[in-house]
């Protein structure tokens, strides 16, 4: 299977103190790039994440949000720090007291001050193995997602090579017919032109002329080329370098074979063959 490196995948875990959500999100980029969007209090665990996205990854610029939202306790369970109550309660009247004019603490003011509920602090520590669980989780999710993305542009390029192979199939034995018509062409001028020349000085000009249009050698290329996309593609893995690098090889090939070109069709299949190598090419800069 090929990837692409456009994907995204989300989940979230319900755990003892909260809520642990995870987000993953990618699009194109020439190498692994990757930009955390991480809770304080769960920043030391970016480098194990890390660790695990890029034992699977290898190509594309990853977004990865981690969120925590804590768990309200029930009203029923909530008891107030009585010392800490005492305390605000004592400080309140002698405020009060000296400055009458004060407000004073309300219901709300006590219930907010930190602490009133006794330690609620949450040990993060403990949390890690719980992230990573969910790292996993949202990981399978979204290597499926770029692999369904990465089998539909392998099926494109697929159907675009066979359309290359079928324009070559329609226009490769027309050329060498076309080619000896057009050179016995060039040999009459080339007689009517040097009038008293010798034969084996047309017969040379048309030798090197026929030399500079033939496009044999490019075809084969070009078919051989073909044959490594298909390889490549069928072999799946992290391709899209190797992809392109063959898109730059097929389009030289393709330039080649229209400046020889010594008839219209096959300058009109140069051009044809440009284009689907173009379509090609644009959907390859997504693959991994």
């Amino acid at each position: 299977m090929i990837y692409s490196m456009t994907g995204y995948a989300v989940k979230s875990l319900d755990i003892e103190c909260g809520t642990l959500q995870l987000e993953l999100k990618s699009v194109n980029s020439r190498y692994l790039d990757f930009h955390f969007r991480t809770a304080d209090d769960l920043r030391s665990l970016e480098i194990p994440l890390r660790e695990l996205l890029s034992s699977r990854l290898t190509r594309g610029k990853i977004e990865c949000r981690l969120a925590f939202n804590s768990a309200a306790a029930g009203a029923d369970k909530l008891t107030l720090n009585p010392e800490l109550f005492a305390t605000l309660k004592s400080l309140n009247d002698s405020v009060r007291t000296q400055m009458p004019e004060a407000r004073a603490l309300s219901v709300s003011d006590v219930l907010r001050w930190p602490g009133m509920f006794g330690d609620q602090s949450i040990d993060f520590s403990a949390v890690g193995p719980q992230v990573l669980l969910l790292a996993r989780q949202v990981l399978e999710e979204f290597s499926a997602s770029r692999g369904r993305e990465g089998e539909k542009l392998a099926e494109m390029i697929v159907d675009r090579v066979n359309s290359i192979r079928e324009i070559v199939r329609q226009v490769a034995p027309r050329i060498p017919e076309a080619q000896a018509a057009f050179t016995d062409k060039l040999r009459q001028r080339l007689q009517d032109a040097l009038g008293n020349a010798s034969d084996d000085r047309v017969l040379q000009e048309v030798a090197v002329f026929a030399t500079r249009i033939d496009v044999a050698e490019e075809l084969t290329r070009l078919n051989a080329h073909l044959d490594e996309v298909e390889r490549v593609v069928k072999q799946g893995g992290a391709c899209g370098k190797r992809l392109d690098f063959l898109m730059q090889e097929l389009n030289r090939e393709a330039n080649t074979l229209g400046s020889k070109s010594a008839i219209t069709e096959v300058s009109q299949a140069a051009m044809d063959l440009k284009l689907l190598i173009e379509q090609m090419r644009e959907q390859i800069q997504n693959l991994e």
